[in-house]
């Protein structure tokens, strides 16, 4: 998917201009104390501007220019210095790493060869210090939508891929926070990192 092309056009049904509910439930609830975080696909940046102000030192990472021109006016509008940073998550040197966490929303389910989910994982994998945590929201396949709606991935799918670099500490089932009715449904997928790499079997 060509991102600039649909912050251009105005195709953004994913952007809610506010931080995204998962996050804060599972950086509170686990809890996740302040470190340091990549948020992969940081989009206008609301989730890198969140946790910044909770205490994180934040790395918000995505391949859309416009995105992070926006991201640039929000955390001043919000007066909280942030770092962005225009790659490709696939091809780039990362700065910053290793992280002890990072999060992504809704990229996992956009891999660059469809229906190959493993070399994100195994990205995610070496950008983090050992133990760390990795937070991923995901398209879930347990629903029918007549409306657009970001891709669909079966928990099989996640675990497949990421089985041999994390250990799964919970999937659940919920929803996207949207402003969109009825929200997509997704997965919430809080991972630790593997301090070996597991063979598939």
């Amino acid at each position: 998917m060509d991102f600039q092309e649909k912050y251009k056009k105005d195709e953004t049904g994913w952007e809610i201009n506010r931080v995204e509910s998962n996050l804060v439930e599972v950086v509170t609830a686990t809890p996740i104390q302040p470190c340091k975080v990549l948020d992969i696909g940081c989009g206008t940046g609301n989730n890198v501007i969140w946790l910044q102000e909770q205490g994180f030192d934040v790395v918000g990472v995505d391949s859309s220019e416009l995105a992070l021109q926006r991201a640039e006016e929000k955390s001043s509008q919000a007066k909280v210095k942030c770092s962005f940073h225009l790659l490709d998550f696939f091809k780039d040197t990362l700065p910053g790493a290793p992280f002890d966490f990072a999060f992504d929303r809704g990229c996992f389910h956009h891999p660059p060869e469809a229906g190959n989910f493993q070399p994100f994982a195994k990205n995610v994998f070496t950008h983090l210090k050992d133990g760390g945590l990795w937070l991923s929201l995901v398209g879930n396949c347990d629903e029918t939508r007549d409306a657009p709606g970001p891709p669909r991935v079966s928990a099989s799918q996640i675990v497949t891929a990421v089985e041999p670099y994390f250990e799964i500490l919970s999937l659940l089932s919920g929803h996207f926070d949207s402003n969109q009715k009825p929200p997509a449904k997704n997965w919430v997928c809080l991972m630790r990192k593997r301090t070996v790499v597991r063979k598939n079997s």
